[in-house]
């Protein structure tokens, strides 16, 4: 687990729950939400901007009043864990009633396993970009699907720099999987054409393999469907491998945290497409990052998509409750399509249980995003 920087700590929890014992105590003056994000693994690196934007959102709920009337609270899960771990342990909270709703950052697999043993029985906000068609009850979704992301992304690309032949580099489970027959289709849409795929184990270090095969390939741009610090590292290796000079990559989980670990020598021709990018010049944005540096210090993890998406996660779920008047699940979901709420991203509302939102294409430069258009 990655330890907090000066200045901040974890969001309070209002449950204690000791190793290997059950001990609880369950506050009943409080509403109490699991904030499921990465503590570990490929995706740890983002989990401290995950946790303090999530941290950012609740004290600005309690400013407020609140949630129907009682103080909000965030109870830390590891993300980061087996995705079985994952569920048991927030069935467990969820079944205890020391948690009233779930929101975060988490692969797909971690989704899959925790929505079917909770979502009927509290509201379940999840804030990851992933690969569509989520239609279980009780889950709202915040983040980016391949169709208003992905697809005008490659579009824009084939059209303005003629990209047509593509690679898709993946990490191995469903999130990849299905972009990447997404991505098959769009590269047909746009005038080209995937060249070959390569899913790799997450957690990966070695990429000698995928990157031969990129070379003997005629791909001219890359397509990563890659989480965190395999990301990183595939930076890496692609910038020494000298493939930059010949082939763009393209991203949609690549954050400004994910560029300044990559370095900006493995940065070039990088591009990423996302609904918030940190150097967006918008009032939402600037007064966010305010509220951010105010609170947090000049020393805290830099702002990017991931960990600003849990921001909207504690706020999606604050505003559905208000609206339902109730913590019922059902009644939560009969109001869904009336909610809306004001964030970094503007203000944004529900169709069909996921946020709709405007999406950009962004350049690296260094270590920092040029955002060139909105999508």
């Amino acid at each position: 687990m990655s330890a907090p920087a000066p200045g901040y700590g974890r969001p309070q929890a209002a449950e204690s729950i000791t190793a290997g014992a059950s001990f609880l105590t369950v506050d009943r003056g409080v509403v109490s939400i699991a904030l499921v994000y990465p503590m570990r693994g490929p995706a740890g690196m983002f989990g401290p901007s995950c946790e303090l934007c999530a941290q950012l959102a609740m004290e600005e709920v309690n400013r407020r009043g609140g949630v129907l009337g009682r103080e909000l609270r965030l109870v830390p899960v590891d993300g980061g864990a087996p995705p079985a771990e994952v569920a048991a342990e927030v069935e467990a909270l969820v079944s205890m009633g020391a948690v009233q709703g779930v929101t975060g950052w988490h692969i797909s697999s971690v989704r899959q396993a925790v929505a079917p043993r909770i979502a009927h029985r509290v509201p379940y906000v999840y804030t990851a970009l992933y690969e569509g068609g989520e239609r279980t009850e009780g889950v709202f979704l915040t983040s980016e699907t391949p169709d208003a992301q992905l697809w005008p992304a490659m579009r824009l690309l084939a059209a303005d720099l003629g990209v047509r032949r593509w690679f898709v580099v993946g990490n191995d489970y469903v999130w990849p999987r299905r972009t990447t027959r997404a991505a098959q289709r769009y590269a047909l849409r746009s005038g080209g054409r995937l060249v070959g795929h390569h899913f790799l184990p997450l957690e990966t270090h070695d990429f000698t393999e995928v990157l031969r095969r990129i070379e003997r390939s005629d791909a001219d741009a890359v397509l990563m469907l890659l989480v965190g610090a395999d990301a990183v590292r595939f930076n890496r290796a692609f910038g020494r491998s000298g493939l930059d000079q010949r082939c763009l990559r393209l991203s949609t989980l690549m954050d400004e945290n994910m560029l300044l670990a990559s370095g900006a020598a493995n940065t070039r021709r990088l591009f990423s497409t996302a609904g918030f990018f940190a150097g967006l010049v918008t009032q939402e944005n600037l007064d966010f990052h305010g509220q951010f540096a105010r609170r947090f210090g000049l020393e805290a993890p830099p702002l990017g998509s991931l960990g600003e998406s849990c921001y909207e996660g504690v706020m999606l779920l604050a505003a559905l409750i208000a609206e339902a008047g109730t913590l019922d699940v059902r009644a939560v979901e009969a109001s869904a399509e009336v909610v809306s709420y004001d964030g970094p991203r503007g203000e944004l509302r529900l169709r069909r249980r996921h946020v709709r939102q405007r999406i950009y294409l962004a350049e690296a430069d260094g270590l920092d995003f040029t955002v060139l258009a909105e999508l």
